[in-house]
Formats: C-alpha cells, structure tokens, sequence
C-alpha cells in the first residue's frame, strides 16, 4: 500500500505526473531557480528524472525504486532530486534527451535519467529505465546512484573535462550555419516518397518494423501526394493500407475509439496501451481527410470514433482538451482494455458472439498475456455469408454487442487520465475536430473545437502571450513553439470550418508573436523557446519530426495560409525563409522531415483558395457543393455577407447579391463566380 503521509515538494504542483510522485520518500523538487540554488549551495549533483504521467515504466521505476525507502534514503543522501513531466517542459527533454543521445550513444527515452553538475546544469551520466535489481545487463538503480555519486566527488577533472566538451558540443550545434538555400525546389519531395515506398510493410501498413507507430507526418504527406497525378497510384496505396491495418488492429480501440500511441508488433496488435490527446488529433483529420478522397466506409467510421472518444472522455465540461489515458490500471498495462472469452460469452446473445469470436479473433488463441485484445480478423461480408445473413443483419449485431461490452468495459477500474490541458495539444485536436467537422457534416465536432478554442483563448492567453499549461485553475509556464504553431493552425482550420473573425484575428495575433519571440532572423526558421525563456545548455531549433510533426514545419505551412489570405508579406516571407532554413537537413533525411516537406509543397504550388460569400443561409449548399470537389490541400472560407472589417486578399472579396465565389491562387482571385458549374470548371486543375 502506498505511503500518503509523506509530502515532498511536488505537493504544491499541479501536473498529475508531479503529484503521482508527492508522497515518494524521495525528497523530490520541482524545476525551479530555488531547486537550483540549492543544489549549488549544498555542492550536491542534481538526479533529474523527466517523465510523463501515462508513461508505463515511469510507474514501473517509480513502484520499484522512487517508493522503495532504501533507494530513497540513497537518493536523498546524495543528490538535489528534481522531478519534471516533460509535457510541461519539452524544452528541458529536448535538451536532456540530446545530451542522453551524445553521452550514451543511444537514443533515449522516457523515464529519463539524467545527471547534472549543480554549477552548470550540464549533465555528466545519463541513462533511461533503471531496474531495482541488475537484469538484463542493465545495472541497479541503487549500484547506479553509488558509481555516479563517487565519480562526482572524486573525480572532479575528469568530469570537468567530460562536461566542457559536452558544452562545446552543444555550442557547436547552436551556433551552426545552418546555410540556407538561396532557393525552394521540389528534390527532397520525390526522394522522400521513395524513401518511403523502401521502408513501407506492403502486408501490414505502415513503416519500418516493430514497434510501429502510426507516423502521422508521413500519412499526410502521402495523402497530399495521392492526388498527384503522376505519383498518386503509390501513395494513395501506401496511405490507404496503413490506415486499414490500423484501424483493423489493437492500437485502434474496438469498442471505445480512439488510437493507442504505438503497437508493439509490426502487425499493429498489440498496443502500448495509453492514449495520448497529440496523435487522435492529427489521426481524426487524417481519417476524415481519407474517407472524402475514397469515399471507404471504415475511415468514416474511425474518424466517427475518434470523435466521439475525444467528446465523450477526453473534453473537460468548461471546453478543453485533456491530455491523456495511462497505459495502466489497477496496476497492470493494458487491464482496462482486454477480455477473458467466457465473460463476453456471457454477455452476448449467442447469434452476437457467433458473429463477434471470429470478427475478433476470439476463436483464435490469447494474443496478451492469457487473455484477448480485440483485432479485427474476419472481414464483416465473410462473417455474413457463412452465416446465411445480410451483411446489414451483421453490422447491426456487432455494433449491439460493442454497446454491451463497452458498457461493462466502463464499470472497470478506469485507467488514469491526465486532465492537464496543454495548448500545442488543443491545438492539434481543435484542428482535427474542426476538419474532420467540417468534411463529415458535424456541426457539434466544430462545436467542440470552438469551446476548447475559447478556452485557451479566456486562460491561457495575456497581454499577447501564449501560456504553455493550465491545470487546477492555475495557468503556467511560457509557451514554446509547438503551442503557437499547432495552436495557429487550429484556428485556421476552425476559421475553414465556421467563419467567426475571432479566431482569425487571434491567428494574426498569434503569428505575429511567434515573429517577434521565436524567429531567426539570421538564419531562417524558429527556435523552440522564446527569446525572453532561459534553457540550460542550448536553446533547441529543429526542422524534423519526432512524436508530433515539427513545430518549424506547421508554422511554415500556416504562415504560407496566412500570409496569402491578408496579403501579409511578412508571413510569407517568414514561411519562405524557414524553408529554406529547413532545406539542407530535408534534403539529407527527406523521410524524417515529411512535415517540412508538406509545406515546401505549399510554397512551390500554392494551394487553391476558394472564398465565398453570402447570405448565412444560402451558404451550405454551396459549402457541400465544394465537399463533392475535394481537395486536401484547398482553403475554404464561407463568409457571411454581413462580415466586416475584412482585409488583405477577403477584402478583395466582395459580396455581390445572394452568392458568389472567388477562387484565388496566390495572390491573385477570379472575378466573382455566381453558378455552381461554372465554380466547379474553375477548380479544375
């Protein structure tokens, strides 16, 4: 049983990550200028251990060492212990999981483990998950804590010689001419495709080998290219195959919706378990974006999924987004989610399980840990015909048996969430739920994106700064790049989705900041922190796409939107200047910068922008007239006649009686279009 009578000085916190570790016997601290000082006054190496709260082996070294009295006593002897949850400060893990990457010529990962000199911050060992006992060539946590607490007190030059390399290293890289190209060209474009195509798993979707993560970037860029003329064939297969096997397998949840953050196993099974707010918002519009160009009845039905997860568990009552579902509940990874068969038997007619075993595979052996994690296995029209029924007959009686067991799914001990709201994650869903709301016709997604948009606009936004968190009333922490970035481009999709000139003077406001805090103006592109943020070490500026597309890339690409919409030269000249910033390191690892490269696509071939104006009510049959035209990379803007204060490109844009359309490309727009056909010849590529 866990000790509560304890408190530590993660008790005042207010990220659940922090407060999991508040009753620790560790004596831990949060990141703060006091935590620092006293490490530098009691001359002690700063332990320094950055995780997340749905993290399972962040709990698994938690239970066996941070709440172990012995490795407590160890820790506290020895070191100033500093907690961090890495979603509240992802400069920190950029910075701790590059020196990570250098120290231990491997890549890192999360619970990080690293160790700090208190004078300068600079780390001299670093590791990830360590075991309470050695296994697996792994050595102890406590064996650790010994050898890196002797070789700080006795051996101090060695360390100091470690340390100024590591600083010189790390200066290196900041100060690096990036050299960028004198122009934008499309090269990287096509060697990225073939990268792909080399890395694709032709049986199961998807890139490379386990574990597998869906790679939204990647999913993106082939959607944009599958409208290519003369590349489409191969990357709409690629696309299509992977979002199937997805949605056909165990990272996809069955019965409640909803992506798990990667599988295990190459064919998609077996999921990490916890669900994570960053990838269900680029997926839901991914899925909603893929069913309009193929027309596929699943990825309607995922998206449809997605969103109703999202509404259902993950949207705070006052409107925003929560961050995320632990892996774990009651202790184990995965609980919540799987099944002994006799209990669904139970619960099922028998003409539902007959249909529901082999959808599943429960007719198969246990695919975790004894029990069954539901995977589709047998197609619906196969189930059907050998049970001499109509494949609707079939539909109906698996979605009646999902209903029943998810709601006894829903009496279990629930996993753990993370109701943090993150503004770079609010964004990302605030995009996919205003896309996705749009393409499928569902006004209450848009609905939702608008109250989470209002949110981080009422608690989050002051004196035209952008906070990074909020949690239990309390707003914290400067924003980084990712939350102006994801946060631009959300509005810029809600702005698509329902015309409102807020969030469109809210985006100004936004990139406007990003220009003033964030931009090189040397060198192109934008740092991660601002330039009134202090970061240990480096102040990180990257172009390639980790857990979430590149913030460098989505600013790029919504600087390009804005820029052409209020004829902003500023915007497109910061979008142009970062590209091309970007385009030495794209060219070198085309597929790692697929983000980057979707918005190069942008810069070369600006996208068709289609502005219409009307009376409010006249405006929907011709909104729906554009959704039969589809195109992924097309801005859509339907403007009230009575909109005012318009300015830049929608200015140009006039009214002319009940309904008109501009197609505009660049900076430039067509006379006024008053017929249905003629917009569509106008569209035409």
């Amino acid at each position: 049983m866990r000790d509560t009578s304890h408190n530590n000085d993660l008790a005042g916190e207010t990220s659940p990550y922090l407060l999991q570790h508040a009753h620790n016997p560790v004596d831990w601290h949060p990141w703060t200028d006091e935590t620092l000082a006293l490490a530098r006054t009691r001359n002690k190496p700063i332990l320094l251990s950055i995780g997340y709260s749905a993290c399972h082996w962040c709990h698994v070294m938690a239970h066996e060492s941070f709440e172990d009295p012995d490795t407590a006593a160890l820790m506290n002897q020895a070191f100033v212990n500093i907690k961090v949850d890495r979603e509240e400060r992802p400069d920190l893990d950029r910075v701790y999981q590059l020196a990570h990457q250098i120290l231990a010529q491997r890549g890192g990962g999360w619970p990080l483990t690293v160790f700090l000199t208190p004078d300068d911050l600079t780390p001299f060992f670093a590791g990830t998950y360590f075991p309470l006992e050695a296994r697996y060539g792994i050595p102890s946590f406590k064996e650790v804590l010994t050898r890196v607490s002797t070789f700080f007190h006795e051996q101090q030059p060695q360390l100091r010689q470690q340390n100024a390399s590591l600083q010189q290293l790390f200066r290196r890289i900041e100060t690096e001419d990036t050299r960028p190209a004198m122009s934008l060209d499309s090269a990287p474009i096509e060697a990225a495709q073939r990268a792909l195509a080399e890395s694709f798993d032709p049986r199961f979707g998807g890139f490379g080998r386990a574990p597998k993560f869906p790679h939204v970037p990647a999913l993106e860029f082939l959607l944009r290219r599958a409208l290519d003329t003369d590349s489409g064939a191969g990357a709409r297969h690629m696309l299509t195959t992977s979002l199937t096997r997805m949605a056909e397998g165990g990272i996809y949840d069955q019965l409640g919706g909803g992506f798990s953050r990667y599988s295990v196993d190459a064919e998609w099974n077996i999921p990490h378990f916890e669900k994570m707010l960053y990838d269900n918002g680029p997926l839901l519009g991914l899925y909603a974006h893929t069913w309009k160009l193929t027309a596929e009845p699943l990825f309607k039905q995922v998206a449809e999924g997605i969103a109703g997860w999202v509404t259902g568990e993950m949207q705070a009552p006052a409107g925003a987004y929560y961050a995320s579902l632990d892996a774990d509940s009651e202790g184990h990874e995965g609980k919540y989610y799987v099944w002994d068969k006799e209990e669904i038997r139970a619960r099922l007619t028998p003409q539902e399980y007959a249909l529901f075993a082999p959808h599943y595979g429960l007719d198969g052996p246990p695919n975790f840990e004894g029990l069954w994690h539901l995977c589709v296995r047998q197609p619906i029209p196969h189930l059907a015909q050998a049970a001499g029924i109509m494949a609707m007959q079939a539909t109906a009686l698996l979605e009646s048996a999902r209903m029943k067991l998810l709601a006894a799914r829903a009496q279990r001990v629930r996993p753990g969430l993370d109701d943090k709201v993150l503004s770079a994650w609010n964004g990302l869903m605030i995009a996919g739920m205003a896309s996705a709301g749009r393409l499928l016709g569902h006004d209450d997604w848009i609905d939702s994106a608008e109250r989470a948009a209002q949110f981080i606009h009422t608690r989050l936004w002051r004196d035209g700064r952008l906070l990074a968190s909020w949690r239990a009333q309390r707003a914290e922490l400067p924003a980084y790049l990712d939350d102006y970035a994801f946060l631009l481009d959300g509005l810029l999709e809600l702005v698509q989705a329902r015309w409102n000139a807020q969030w469109l003077d809210w985006a100004r406001a936004l990139a406007d900041a990003l220009l003033t805090h964030f931009e090189d103006r040397s060198q192109g592109g934008f740092w991660f922190t601002a330039n009134d943020q202090a970061t240990p070490l480096h102040r990180p500026k990257t172009f390639g796409d980790e857990s979430m597309p590149a913030g460098n890339a989505v600013a790029a690409r919504a600087f390009l939107a804005l820029g052409h919409l209020c004829a902003e030269p500023r915007y497109l000249g910061a979008a142009e200047h970062a590209l091309k910033a970007a385009l030495s390191s794209a060219a070198r690892y085309p597929d790692g910068h697929l983000s980057t490269l979707t918005a190069l696509s942008d810069a070369l071939q600006p996208p068709a922008m289609v502005i219409l104006r009307g009376e409010t009510q006249a405006l929907p049959e011709w909104r729906s007239a554009l959704n039969q035209k589809f195109d992924a990379r097309r801005i859509e803007l339907a403007i009230p006649n009575a909109a005012i204060g318009l300015s830049g490109l929608l200015a140009q844009c006039a009214p002319r009686g009940e309904i008109c359309a501009y197609v505009c490309r660049g900076t430039t727009c067509s006379l006024p279009i008053t017929s249905l056909a003629d917009l569509a010849m106008a569209l035409r590529p």
